[in-house]
């Protein structure tokens, strides 16, 4: 007999909480890809190589390396804890919605062939949860990604975060610091919206073949894990091929607004100036960084609510 009407959820504070150090130590790990994407993408001339070079034959190229890691732990960190709080209370309320299909009842508990301890909607629904909870939190971070993509780009000389905020809203005011957002909604949209759908799809086809494999036992703590991280990494290089486009655009309007004014002004003028190939700058860096981020970031989140889960049962 299933002991799901017994089977205590996770508060929203843990998922928070869970969001939050995830998040935080994947940006920590992979700073040095995010400060890489940025160079290339700030200009026609960079490449990764002579990107890379550059810092290697610098002072401190260890340390330059994880320049702006504060502003990316901060903006990982906190938006990560966002996103997950906002996507769990999105996905609860998404089941009690008679129009919303769901599987499995909806119940926040692994089934057979599933590593999943969250609630079960259909594609719909995990399409645009996924889509609004992203835009949400990125609005409210937006602010910190400004200064970090700034602090790590080599066209500006800020020596810490403090002076990058001031500089910013002394010549830009408020304004400033939401440039680049609707690129990095147009960008973070369909990217959270696909991420979600693929995700949950990749997790129900290798949790299927896992579970045929274990004849048919429910995923464990042991099988869970690698089943969410490889669907993680589906779900990223996917997910980020398809939005790269809007990350480009989005770079360059944090980094220099006068000049391209709005997202429709900068794609003009990237296609006429670099051509198509300036719309994909930095996406071997950005897939390589994303397949890993999303994909520990993802699992590690599962895992600890799935623990905290069985911890209250």
């Amino acid at each position: 007999m299933s002991d799901a009407p017994q089977r205590k959820k996770a508060s929203s504070a843990f998922h928070i909480v869970a969001g939050l150090g995830s998040g935080a130590v994947s940006a920590f790990l992979l700073q040095p890809a995010d400060l890489l994407k940025t160079r290339v993408q700030q200009s026609q001339a960079s490449t990764l190589t002579r990107a890379f070079r550059e810092i290697l034959n610098g002072p401190n190229p260890v340390r330059s390396l994880w320049r702006g890691v504060t502003p990316s732990v901060l903006r990982t960190g906190c938006g990560s804890a966002l996103y997950f709080g906002m996507l769990n209370q999105m996905r609860q309320y998404a089941t009690r919605l008679p129009a919303v299909p769901i599987v499995s009842g909806g119940e926040v508990k692994p089934v057979n062939g599933s590593s999943s301890a969250l609630p079960k909607l259909g594609n719909v629904a995990n399409l645009t949860t996924g889509a609004l909870a992203r835009v949400a939190a990125g609005f409210i971070v937006n602010p910190i990604t400004v200064m970090k993509v700034r602090y790590e780009s080599t066209h500006y000389a800020y020596k810490s975060l403090a002076g990058a905020a001031k500089d910013i809203a002394a010549k830009e005011g408020m304004r400033g610091f939401f440039a680049g957002f609707g690129a990095t909604a147009v960008r973070d949209a369909p990217y959270a919206g696909l991420y979600v759908l693929v995700y949950e799809q990749a997790k129900a086809r290798f949790g299927a073949v896992a579970a045929t494999g274990e004849h048919l036992r429910p995923a464990t703590m042991s099988s869970s894990a690698p089943i969410n991280f490889a669907s993680g990494v589906v779900a990223a290089v996917t997910a980020t091929t398809l939005t790269n486009p809007f990350d480009a655009i989005k770079t360059r309007l944090q980094i220099a607004p006068s000049r391209y004014g709005n997202m429709f002004k900068a794609a003009s003028m990237m296609l006429r100036d670099e051509g198509v190939k300036s719309m994909f700058s930095g996406l071997s860096m950005r897939i390589g960084r994303k397949a890993l981020s999303s994909a520990f970031t993802w699992t590690v989140y599962e895992e600890l609510i799935r623990r905290a889960e069985r911890v209250l049962v």
